[in-house]
């Protein structure tokens, strides 16, 4: 009897266990063909190299074996794919490849660097479209912005080939006879570059080109909610590196969170910290790169503004406000938060926008008619109807907007409110969505002190035909911004120009002009070919 109970039990056991994995295997296959990446509509993602679950970590191999994060769409919230973080022991490793690949990359001469990032920017060419869609679908921006980012680094890389050729400092005359005074420029190595989620690919860009051109070696964390752009661009950079026979560690990558963050912020291997993010997690990565006197990159938060003067030419400033406050769905560090106008055309201007608001195309972002797409994620919707909520207690005026949309995805109404006093608390705040708080002004004088009493100090846009104003709003007496613009919004800066601001913007500065100069060290060198020692400031020493 006992021995029957004893098989009884054992058959049972064994039934359970199939069962069990039958189960198992069954969810795993249902999860595996929910991810949209299986979908037949989205089969282009595996033209960059993607697939179900992708490696996290890239130092000249893959790997990845840390928290496995599924990436989800904006649009509709469905996974796409999962991607496999770091953990912090690949981040030590990973940072041990990265710094021994510098030894060969800094000895390559600057102009043969610079071939190097001239072949990026031609890969990334051939991929261009597909990248693009994956921006859209993965951020949520719509698909001629992603096409658009990706652009933006294919420009950087050919603004860094030039520079690979021109850069240097100067010779300077020396007051002592027989000698020479020269700038050296030389890289401060390990560039830690830490990006946010509203621009995926260009921030990367921006910083990569450049440091690479500079001699340095690149080590990114982009945001953990966008990490298969990470992994595709990094497929795209590191098969240039190995048809070059290049490390691959020379751009290396760890998907992770804020411990990943955290220990590339602290780590004194890490030469130099570029971060694009909010102010507050910025302030916390400047205290600890200070902390051990590292260097530091900061492109933060923007509260930006447009001033419409009662001369301004109208029918540019409704399609700039429309523009700058709407796209990427005012997830833009650039977009107008703040309009202010003139009251002789407060009303007249409101109208239009407000009538130009309600003919914006909303929609699936990858559809090329769409204008305006979802937000990232559901907590930037709670963050808009937070946002709302304390204009109207504030005493703010809903014009248009203000609800969440009745359909799939993060998708708000991109929202006008009026009345609201130029120092309310929640005009002060840059909240990261769709909403342009309208304020009226009176005075010149009036609006630039407005648009310069907020803490940040990103982009910054006067509208007018007075050329004497032009000038008061670009000397020191106006705009205390980065990016001080006359007839264009405060969005859509260009490459050429160096891009960043003031106060808790940051102060750092990326791309353009010489901006290269913060990836490098420089060094005053003076060179004495001549057989005395005279001392300068004519010090005699004998």
């Amino acid at each position: 009897m006992q021995h029957c109970l004893t098989l009884t039990l054992a058959r049972h056991s064994r039934l359970l266990l199939r069962n069990k994995i039958t189960s198992v295997s069954y969810q795993r296959s249902a999860a595996m063909s929910g991810l949209l990446i299986n979908q037949p509509k989205y089969a282009w993602l595996k033209e960059l190299g993607l697939s179900e679950d992708n490696h996290g970590v890239y130092n000249g191999s893959w790997g990845g074996s840390g928290e496995v994060i599924t990436s989800y769409c904006p649009a509709n919230n469905e996974p796409i794919a999962r991607v496999t973080q770091a953990t912090l022991a690949e981040y030590e490793e990973t940072v041990q490849k990265a710094r021994e690949a510098w030894k060969l990359w800094a000895d390559i001469p600057a102009p043969k660097r610079g071939e190097i990032v001239r072949q990026i920017g031609d890969a990334l060419r051939k991929k261009i479209k597909v990248l693009g869609s994956l921006v859209s679908l993965e951020m949520g921006k719509i698909y001629v912005e992603g096409v658009g980012e990706v652009q933006e680094y294919v420009d950087v890389c050919d603004y860094a080939v030039g520079l690979s050729r021109m850069i240097g400092g100067p010779v300077l005359p020396s007051e002592r006879p027989g000698h020479a005074l020269i700038e050296q420029w030389n890289p401060v190595g390990l560039v830690g570059i830490i990006t946010a989620f509203n621009f995926p690919v260009a921030v990367y860009g921006w910083n990569n080109a450049i440091a690479l051109t500079c001699g340095n070696v690149c080590l990114w964390k982009g945001a953990p909610t966008t990490p298969l752009t990470s992994v595709a661009v990094t497929k795209i950079v590191a098969e240039v590196l190995e048809q070059n026979n290049l490390p691959g560690a020379i751009c290396s990558m760890t998907c992770g969170g804020a411990d990943v963050g955290t220990a590339m912020a602290k780590d004194e291997r890490v030469d130099l910290v570029s971060f694009t993010g909010s102010t507050h997690v910025g302030k916390t990565v400047a205290m600890m790169v200070q902390e051990r006197f590292g260097r530091k990159l900061l492109e933060l938060g923007g509260n930006n503004a447009i001033i419409v003067f009662e001369d301004a030419d109208l029918n540019l400033v409704v399609p700039s406000a429309v523009f700058a406050s709407v796209g990427t769905a005012g997830q833009r560090c650039t977009t107008t938060r703040r309009l202010m106008l003139h009251e002789s055309v407060h009303d007249a201007v409101v109208e239009r926008i407000a009538k130009a608001y309600k003919q914006v195309r909303i929609g699936d972002p990858w559809d090329p008619s769409t204008l305006y797409g979802p937000l990232h994620t559901k907590q930037a919707v709670e963050q808009y109807l937070a946002a709302i909520e304390q204009a109207k207690q504030q005493g703010g005026t809903l014009v248009c907007g203000g609800k969440v949309m009745d359909r799939p995805g993060n998708y708000v109404e991109p929202t006008i409110i009026t009345g609201l006093a130029h120092d309310a608390p929640i005009v002060h705040t840059e909240t990261f969505v769709p909403i342009l708080y309208v304020l009226k002004f009176k005075t010149e004088e009036e609006a630039f002190a407005w648009n310069n009493e907020v803490q940040q100090g990103l982009s910054s846009s006067i509208f007018t035909k007075d050329l004497g104003r032009v000038f008061r709003w670009l000397g020191p007496k106006g705009s205390d911004c980065g990016i001080v613009n006359v007839n264009i919004p405060t969005s859509g800066a260009e490459i050429g120009g160096a891009f960043g601001g003031e106060k808790h913007t940051g102060g750092g500065r990326e791309s353009g002009s010489d901006s290269w100069k913060q990836y490098m060290r420089r060094s005053t060198c003076t060179i004495n070919y001549s057989k005395d020692l005279p001392l300068a400031q004519g010090i005699k020493f004998e």
